[in-house]
């Protein structure tokens, strides 16, 4: 399913050091925080709009999945590596 996010209610487009700040947060992450949980966890402000929008990004590239409320770091680099390495052709 790919989201079409409306540009005409996007008022802040993020940065990539928030982008990268939001991944290592739920990264590090001890337990599987929810929204609010990480976003009060955050190093900096974000606003709560561009927030959603980063965490929608990473949704829909696979690096994370959201269920049940919770957020799950899901992107495993060496695993697709080892995958593409033993002829599995991935599209």
């Amino acid at each position: 399913m790919v989201k079409q996010i409306n540009k005409m209610n996007i008022l802040h487009y993020p940065r990539l050091d928030t982008v990268l700040m939001i991944e290592n947060a739920v990264q590090s992450a001890e337990d599987y925080p929810s929204k609010m949980q990480l976003w009060k966890s955050l190093p900096r402000k974000v606003q709560y709009q561009t927030f959603n929008l980063i965490l929608d990004y990473l949704e829909e590239s696979g690096k994370i999945m959201i269920q049940d409320g919770k957020i799950f770091w899901t992107y495993n680099p060496k695993l697709i590596s080892k995958i593409k390495n033993n002829g599995l052709v991935i599209k």
